[in-house]
């Protein structure tokens, strides 16, 4: 269906109106396309210099660095997106992409180049290279390389056919379809003097900027070769290898040492699939080769390669050679068309056996994404010359830390992909030998994932609601926490499956003691006496700890260290900032207040930190300190027109009983100039728990949930209350846990009870869509991608992980518990679709007919019961969309239809033309 421009430019013109200097305004549509969000923040490794992209919701980015020694905005760059700094922060790079416009007007979209932009960070000064395919800055920032996107040879198709014979020449060494050559410039960005190498297909700059390694790719490959350049005035070139077909497809340098590896291939292999990689070092002015540790496997075109910090290994993928390729018979001659075999070699089947570990559908979609060109991970130990294998096809996955030396958690999900489809996931875990790659059993047919410390020896887990401390050394299991008078399982789990603990804060780096979190604290276990330490007091105060991780290689803590914690109070909802000691157990909080705070990075090589503080009327602007906080200093101002608008009032804490009287909270925020006595429409957006949003700027985005600010600045009050679920009973549970929250704000007062609107989408638009079959209580709902009927959405695909739907259903968020063939009455006593014929409520259907996670024929299924029974439905299909609206004018076209269809109901606004007449399907 054609999008209809009319009703989209009426209700913009309508809605958007022209703001008065004289006072706040209320929010319109067109001004949240001009709020800005920082995307891809770096920041210097010496601390000196923030950069990121501040790009609106609707518009055209602009990059930004920042001196954080005067906190100055430095340079502005137009259109400037993925900044990166090189290391001596003496350049901040950029990506200039084309206009908004130029993306939206132009048909050929490879005709849209990039350029890049380089930022002198001591001047300002900007230095502009248009159609940039990719760039390397070195390390020290005196030289640029980068690919000029143009092909390497215009004539490169009339060159490679011989016209006179219309074949292709026999001599030719053709690249992969995808893998383009351009011509690599390389600049000395000290005298701006430029070098050209052609043809390149891959490159890198050494540590210590003095070297190039390129790989050269020709369109005939006859003079394919990998070759190093001397990053001098001269630009030597030595050639390493000269072979037709070469290429390198990853090259990876070392850290500290003028040590190159790369994977090499050869394109006259035309299989991609089937093409061996070799792993090549280059060391010493010498070139080897690193061995497969196991005989029959190979280096695969999509393996990665990566050094380790400290540069003692490399790390590579592998795999074992392939079988040779099926070849399908085809139509050739008269005989060939009535031959069963070729026939049938034309065939479009999938074969669903019984007998199959996986569904079709997902094992179609593991095959694309991960099994096609499934890897395993290998290590090379550049001292001892080993190489050791540490994942393989019985045990795939590792979970990689490069900086961690002695053992890795391994991992198999394979027994257990058949039970994926009804019970959840599950798998075997292994502590993995990062020298010899052996492994010894941790747990097996395990849903959580444990921790291992960083020794090895010893593994911890959540099993029979107690931590587990498991000795690898002897395979003896400790319970930890039975004498503990502490929450250590997550008391806020209500569905059908096993109980999870709140998880593993990490380990000592000498694996002495593996640090806990139990709801409130965080304890300290000693692997050798089993003692417990309380090493916070948050259970007194009600207020939760949790170590802030920074670095994700973190291995482990010293036993002197200071810890950043997040400390939120589960009653008032702030998140604060806190030290802890861990040489004396000391608590100190370094960032107080009723706000959000939130530590985000930290520099690599620096005493510097940012962190951002929030509060719905508060966006989280940068603000930079060093580890004692007692002086942060604000960096941005991103977003200063939040002062522009009548945003809403300072949002409140409503507290109302459960549907078995356990005590909840919701998040109330009144209109902007609500005064005492105001019973205000309401409009109800929710999921589970909400309340903790209490200080959390709100998005400025339209999508499929509303916009807040938009509401409470035009009247509206926006409700944000926490749901409980009774196994079993999902759908009657949270529906009288809405009740009770909504006539709490009746009855204080706040709430016009004939004004009160409900919106939830995905799990909450099937709450939304089964709630107004049992009460009346709202007057008009917004329902996005609901589950109308569990008999038949039991047995559906969510078609982006190829899962049968049933494990929702029997262990995850639908809460029923069992097969639908057990308790077929539970799945009917929670579909709407079944008591559709109770339904007095106005209720607006969204769904995207891609989507990629609810059928979306659950949502005609409600309509057309709906429908049959003479309710007030109306159905938004909108095309090509997948569970959450992607496209732009989508979006805007909802979130309008969202205000137009509660402005209504909710305020007795004139009906927008759609809502009463409809819209004519028209296809010009």
């Amino acid at each position: 269906m054609k999008a209809q421009l009319s009703l989209l430019s009426v209700a913009l013109v309508a809605s958007l109106g022209s703001a008065t200097a004289s006072a706040k305004e209320p929010l319109q549509f067109k001004d949240v396309f001009d709020f800005k969000a920082a995307k891809t923040t770096q920041l210097s490794e010496n601390g000196e210099v923030l950069s990121f992209s501040a790009t609106p919701y609707r518009g055209d980015a602009t990059g930004q660095v920042y001196t954080l020694n005067n906190n100055k905005l430095l340079a502005e760059i137009e259109r400037g997106t993925k900044p990166q700094i090189n290391k001596a922060a003496n350049w901040v790079a950029f990506t200039q992409v084309p206009t908004l416009l130029e993306k939206e007007t132009t048909k050929k979209k490879d005709t849209l180049k990039n350029n890049l932009v380089l930022v002198n960070t001591i001047t300002g000064e900007q230095h502009v290279f248009e159609n940039v395919k990719d760039y390397q800055l070195s390390d020290d920032g005196n030289w640029l390389a980068y690919r000029f996107d143009e092909k390497a040879d215009k004539d490169a198709d009339s060159k490679d056919i011989d016209d006179t014979k219309n074949t292709a020449k026999t001599s030719e060494i053709k690249p992969d379809k995808k893998d383009k050559a351009f011509e690599l410039i390389v600049v000395n960005l000290k005298d701006k003097t430029t070098h050209t190498v052609n043809s390149v297909f891959s490159y890198a700059i050494n540590t210590f900027g003095s070297e190039l390694l390129v790989s050269q790719s020709y369109p005939d490959g006859n003079d394919n070769q990998v070759a190093l350049i001397t990053l001098n005035q001269t630009f030597n070139t030595s050639v390493l290898i000269d072979e037709p077909g070469v290429v390198a497809n990853k090259i990876v340098w070392h850290p500290t040492k003028n040590i190159a590896a790369f994977t090499l291939g050869n394109y006259v292999n035309d299989d991609m699939r089937r093409r061996d990689h070799q792993l090549k070092l280059w060391q010493n002015e010498q070139l080897t080769n690193i061995a497969a540790p196991e005989k029959d496997w190979t280096i695969g075109k999509t393996a990665k390669l990566s050094w380790s910090e400290d540069g003692e290994r490399l790390y590579f993928e592998n795999h074992p050679k392939l079988a040779a390729k099926i070849k399908e018979k085809k139509y050739t001659d008269q005989a060939s068309l009535f031959d069963y075999d070729t026939i049938r070699d034309q065939k479009g089947l999938n074969v669903w056996h019984n007998n199959d570990a996986e569904i079709k559908p997902r094992e179609e979609q593991q095959w694309k994404e991960i099994n096609k060109n499934r890897h395993y991970q290998a290590v090379y130990h550049l001292n001892g010359k080993q190489v050791a294998q540490l994942s393989s096809t019985d045990m795939p996955d590792v979970a990689l830390n490069t900086n961690n030396r002695t053992a890795l958690l391994g991992s198999s999900n394979l027994p257990y992909l058949k039970r994926i489809m009804y019970g959840g996931f599950f798998a075997d875990y292994y502590a993995v030998n990062v020298q010899n790659g052996e492994r010894k059993a941790i747990i097996s047919d395990y849903p959580f994932r444990p921790s291992l410390s960083p020794s090895g020896q010893f593994a911890a887990y959540f099993e029979n609601s107690q931590v587990q401390l498991k000795d690898l050394g002897n395979n003896k299991v400790s319970t930890l926490t039975t004498a503990i008078k502490a929450t250590f399982a997550d008391d806020q789990h209500d569905y059908p499956s096993t109980q999870p603990g709140y998880g593993f804060a990490g380990w000592l780096t000498d694996s002495s003691q593996v640090l806990v979190y139990s709801k409130y604290d965080i304890w300290a276990f000693d692997v050798k006496t089993l003692k417990a330490t309380r090493l916070t007091q948050g259970k007194e105060n009600n207020t939760q700890y949790r170590v802030i991780k920074l670095d994700k290689d973190q291995v482990g803590f010293k036993k002197d260290d200071t810890l950043l914690l997040s400390a939120t109070n589960l009653q008032q909802k702030q998140t604060e900032i806190a030290k802890l000691n861990l040489a004396d157990n000391s608590i100190s909080k370094v960032l107080s207040g009723k706000k959000r705070f939130d530590v985000v990075k930290k520099a690599k090589n620096a005493d510097k930190y940012l962190f951002t503080e929030q509060t719905y009327q508060q966006f989280p602007d940068f603000y930079q300190t060093d580890f004692s906080f007692k002086k942060p200093q604000r960096v941005t101002n991103l977003n200063p027109q939040v002062n522009d608008f009548a945003w809403g009032q300072k949002p409140e804490l409503i507290s109302y009983k459960g549907f078995d009287g356990e005590d909840l909270q919701g998040v109330l925020i009144k209109p902007a100039g609500y005064k005492k006595g105001d019973k205000v429409p309401v409009v109800v957006y929710f999921y589970r728990y909400m309340s903790q949003r209490m200080f959390d700027f709100p998005k400025m985005e339209l999508n499929h949930r509303p916009n807040f600010p938009m509401f409470t600045s035009n009247g509206y009050a926006i409700f944000l209350p926490d749901i409980r679920f009774e196994i079993g009973h999902p759908g009657k549970s949270s529906t009288q846990t809405m009740i009770n929250a909504t006539q709490k704000l009746i009855d204080l007062g706040i709430a016009d009870p004939d004004k009160i609107g409900l919106q939830g989408h995905s799990w909450a638009g099937y709450q939304s869509a089964f709630m107004i079959t049992q009460t009346d209580m709202f007057k008009a709902v917004v329902s996005g991608a609901p589950v109308s009927n569990m008999t038949s959405a039991y047995s559906g695909i969510r078609l982006k992980s190829g899962l049968a739907r049933q494990f929702q259903y029997e262990t995850g968020q639908s809460r029923i518990g069992k097969t639908l063939f057990e308790a077929p009455e539970l799945y009917i006593e929670n579909s709407p679709v079944f008591f559709a014929d109770k339904v007095n409520t106005p209720i607006l259907i969204m769904f995207g007919d891609k989507d990629d996670a609810v059928p979306w024929h659950e949502g005609v299924q409600y309509y057309l019961a709906l429908r049959r029974a003479g309710k007030d439905a109306t159905f938004l299909q909108y095309e090509g969309e997948p569970h959450h609206l992607k496209k732009f004018p989508n979006q805007v076209d909802f979130s309008i239809r969202m205000m137009q269809y509660f402005d209504h109901y909710l305020k007795g606004k004139p009906a927008a033309k759609w809502m009463t007449e409809g819209e004519a399907f028209i296809e010009e």
